[in-house]
């Protein structure tokens, strides 16, 4: 088992944003075709986040034309350039599946307003 964990160590990324659930986030993620990369940037919402090490994938979820479009990202790919935060959300939940049910207003998730440190 330790050989396995030396491998995925070798493989995890260390600058990992942090990110949490109901946040709203831009994952750069870079595509292939034929011979040309190019970067496309994926912004919605964290509906779900599996944390495995180094085969941890995050679930975001965006609406694209007024229909629903959920992508599952693995966070230590070598294709996911960055994970950016746009929005951080507050929410009670660790899984947000009923978003997937909501429309219009209710499908927002509240705004997470820290306070300042005195």
């Amino acid at each position: 088992m330790d050989a396995i964990k030396a491998v995925e160590a070798a493989q995890a990324k260390e600058n990992v944003d942090e990110f949490r659930i109901g946040d709203t986030v831009k994952v750069h993620f870079r595509i292939v075709e034929g011979k040309s990369e190019r970067t496309q940037i994926y912004e919605g919402l964290v509906i779900a986040r599996n944390n495995a090490g180094v085969r941890q994938t995050v679930t975001v979820r965006k609406l694209s034309y007024g229909v629903g479009v959920e992508r599952i990202f693995p966070v230590h790919s070598p294709r996911v350039q960055r994970i950016e935060v746009v929005r951080r959300g507050r929410v009670r939940r660790a899984k947000l599946y009923y978003i997937r049910n909501r429309v219009g207003k209710r499908a927002k998730v509240a705004e997470l307003i820290k306070r300042k440190q005195r």
